[in-house]
């Protein structure tokens, strides 16, 4: 459209422009009329003094924000959906329901209309951008909330291209794993012509001193002296919430000896409520000497062992 501001009147019937009722429309019908109406006044369908006409009364219209097609709603009966709602200053995401309901915005530039019916305009979509976000092993286990900066190009009110700052807000579910994306619809670079870029973001599970998951369950390796292995010990054992555990072993333990203590992995995405399990894994060290009088003594030992 043109550069100049058009400022819509109070007096202007923008239900007589769409050609729609005032009362008992649907915002699908308007939908279809604002696209009808885009149709009608297209350069390429029209003349000259078509396009002034369009000028003024599109210009007008753009600017203006759904809301003035119905009269002013309760609160508790609003007919306009979640996501044209105008609220916070951030977009926060809930990967358990539609995305466009779960972003909200401060007061923008850009009208609810541009926003909402972008779609009709059949404009092609900005390949999404990809980033990652590092989690430790204790908030993939435990859940957080992970809040990210963003910078975007985005058209200003004057038609020239500025960047734009955003706070999103991913809450981190307990059980999410490596490679895990979260999609927010929109919020990426805007470029004319295209609808704006989605952003996806990518877990990336950071290494752990100590364990390693597999699954649901969590792996960690325990070494142990060889006197402790053949006579039997107890072993401290530290769990992912920063607890130790004191395990008793009688066993006689080998290498690669595993030992399960059920329900201390990781949560369960699939079954809520559920946890995998801890595998400790022993590595027992060998003497790297032994004299000969102890080589004697272990020799009798083991030939008396049945």
């Amino acid at each position: 459209m043109g550069g100049g501001n058009h400022s819509p009147s109070p007096s202007q019937d923008f239900h007589g422009i769409l050609n729609v009722a005032k009362t008992g429309v649907s915002i699908k019908d308007i939908g279809k009329a604002y696209k009808n109406l885009i149709m009608r006044w297209h350069p390429q369908t029209s003349t000259l003094t078509k396009q002034n006409q369009n000028s003024t009364m599109m210009g007008a219209f753009r600017h203006q924000s759904l809301d003035n097609f119905f009269s002013p709603p309760s609160t508790s009966t609003s007919m306009a959906p979640n996501f044209l709602s105008k609220s916070s200053s951030t977009r926060t995401f809930n990967p358990n329901t539609p995305s466009l309901n779960t972003l909200s915005k401060s007061a923008s530039r850009r009208s609810s209309v541009n926003i909402s019916y972008s779609g009709f305009l059949s404009k092609k979509k900005v390949l999404p951008v990809e980033k990652k976000v590092e989690c430790t092993l204790e908030e993939l286990c435990y859940g957080c909330e992970k809040k990210i900066n963003i910078t975007r190009d985005v058209h200003s009110d004057n038609g020239t291209m500025i960047q734009e700052e955003e706070l999103l807000r991913i809450k981190v579910k307990p059980g999410w794993k490596n490679g895990t994306k979260i999609t927010f619809e929109g919020v990426g670079d805007e470029k004319p012509g295209c609808l704006p870029a989605d952003v996806t973001f990518l877990i990336e599970e950071i290494k752990h001193q100590v364990f390693t998951r597999h699954g649901d369950d969590l792996e960690m390796q325990v070494e142990i002296p060889l006197v402790q292995a053949l006579t039997g010990c107890y072993v401290s054992i530290p769990l992912l919430s920063g607890e130790k555990m004191n395990l008793q072993l009688n066993d006689i333990i080998q290498p690669g000896y595993e030992k399960v203590i059920a329900g201390q992995g990781m949560p369960s995405n699939k079954k809520q409520g559920r946890r995998g399990d801890l595998r400790i894994k022993f590595q027992v060290d060998f003497p790297t000497e032994l004299t000969d009088e102890q080589r004697s003594e272990i020799l009798g030992i083991l030939h008396e062992s049945p």
